[in-house]
């Protein structure tokens, strides 16, 4: 491949490759992550995809760890609560990242320095298990990512399910945070954790004074009726087949798969045999 004379490979572009294959010449673009130089050939290193920015080509491998950026949205869990006022986060990545208790909110939304009060309540807020979500808001010098939930829209999840796909089918978005019709929200993490919840109107969020931020430590789910179960359930099986198929999430390729399924009047758990997820693909396809 030659991407000098490469049309379809635009600025920002991407198509896959695999390990060998040459993909251009050194003189006339650097190597990135993915690729090494021999005999003035630039060529992959991995199997993935092949992206260039200017005169930088990298090649995005396909089965990969989670490489995080100062600013992405994460979804996470809890492993570890640990001393000095930290909590460890599974975030899919090559290392746990870390909480810090000054990264938080505090219950009624009080903003405050932190106190030893405080950090004897950490697992009121976060214990093992817990799910949350958060932003990357900087690196430590080991390389472990530090993550913030001080913005009212992150913190604890509840009411849904998580799903786990390769974090190279989370595409960089406006919003991470989708509603879909059919009463389903949406949280797409960048490091490959999407989670699939009862929808929650902002009028159910706040109270006289707004916002409620206790809400966001709570264990407790809301009571969910049998059509919304059934949604997140129909939800959560589109992105398992996609992902099996390796094709990249948006908002309005879940939203037609969706309409598909509906249309089938199947039932969520038919979407998980072969011959139903693969009519679900073609349909896909063909619009």
């Amino acid at each position: 491949m030659d991407l000098d004379n490469e049309e379809l490979l635009e600025e920002g572009g991407s198509r896959l490759t695999f390990p060998g294959e040459t993909l251009t010449s050194s003189q006339a673009y650097m190597r990135g992550h993915g690729t090494y130089v021999d005999n003035e050939e630039v060529i992959a290193s991995v199997a993935g995809t092949i992206e260039r920015v200017n005169k930088l080509v990298t090649v995005r491998a396909i089965r990969t760890r989670y490489n995080p950026e100062v600013g992405d949205l994460v979804v996470g869990r809890i492993t570890e609560v640990v001393q000095p006022r930290r909590w460890k986060v599974d975030a899919n990545s090559r290392q746990d990242a870390v909480l810090m208790l000054s990264s938080v909110n505090l219950p009624g939304g009080v903003q405050r320095r932190k106190l030893e009060s405080d950090e004897l309540q950490m697992r009121n807020f976060f214990e093992e298990g817990d799910l949350l979500v958060a932003e990357v808001q900087a690196f430590f010098s080991d390389g472990a990512m530090s993550l913030h939930t001080r913005s009212l829209k992150y913190g604890k999840l509840r009411n849904g399910q998580l799903v786990a796909v390769p974090p190279i089918l989370v595409r960089r978005l406006k919003s991470h945070f989708l509603t879909l019709p059919c009463g389903v929200d949406l949280i797409l993490g960048l490091n490959g954790y999407i989670w699939v919840s009862k929808h929650v109107k902002e009028s159910e969020q706040e109270g006289e004074e707004g916002f409620d931020a206790e809400a966001v430590y709570s264990n407790q789910n809301d009571d969910i009726d049998e059509s919304t179960r059934t949604a997140i359930s129909r939800v959560t099986n589109i992105i398992r087949v996609l992902s099996s198929h390796f094709i990249p999430m948006s908002d309005m390729l879940l939203l037609e798969a969706y309409e598909w399924t509906v249309d089938q009047e199947g039932n969520a758990k038919d979407l998980l045999q072969e011959d139903f997820g693969e009519a679900l693909i073609a349909s896909i396809n063909t619009r």
